[in-house]
């Protein structure tokens, strides 16, 4: 079910038709997600921005799978001070895939998370999640990953996107102590994609 990386060219075949459509000066905003039901808005709020690619071949997209955990997220991660999107978009792919990005097609989306902070000097953790669709070089090298993403065994995949939801739905609905909070923000991100590959 879980695919090696193919040596072929990684191209996007339904969204580059859409992919103006979904380009705004302003990124749309999905969805908000709130990990606790009684979080105060109002409270010194901690910012992390982040951004993930979206990269298609097919019917499959290419996910970030945790062998420790057992769940699939878009390849990205955090966006340095005064860092671009695209350098930032380029960085994360290369390391956590081991891909090269050829280009940005266009803007998917953004997601706000909150929650606790977990620094005594803040109340609220906010994280915004800019997702763009990508197109990435045809070979694979090595990744280059963290000592954090090395413990949550990182590794590129190639699924389908319904296997995809289903592996992260089934974690929401029996979620384990250490369940990330990425899955519920990514499963989201996948069923509106799954979605728009049904129109």
């Amino acid at each position: 079910m879980n695919n090696p990386i193919p040596h072929t060219i990684i191209s996007i075949v339904k969204f580059k038709e859409i992919s103006n459509v979904l380009t705004y000066n302003l990124m749309q905003l999905l969805t908000q997600i709130f990990h606790k039901s009684d979080l105060s808005l109002s409270g010194k709020t901690v910012t992390r921005e982040a951004v993930r690619a979206i990269i298609l071949h097919g019917d499959q997209v290419l996910m970030v799978y945790s062998r420790l955990n057992g769940d699939y997220k878009f390849p990205g991660g955090g966006v340095e001070r005064e860092e671009a999107h695209a350098t930032a978009l380029k960085r994360e792919v290369l390391e956590e895939c081991g891909a090269h990005l050829i280009t940005i097609l266009g803007e998917f989306g953004m997601v706000e998370e909150y929650d606790l902070a977990q620094e005594d000097e803040f109340d609220l953790f906010r994280m915004n999640s800019y997702y763009y669709l990508c197109e990435v070089e045809e070979v694979f090298g090595a990744q280059n990953l963290d000592d954090c993403e090395l413990d949550y065994g990182f590794t590129p995949e190639w699924v389908s996107i319904e296997h995809a939801i289903a592996v992260n739905r089934a974690l929401l609905e029996n979620p384990p102590p250490n369940i990330q909070r990425w899955v519920r923000r990514e499963l989201f991100v996948l069923e509106q994609l799954n979605n728009l590959e049904r129109k």
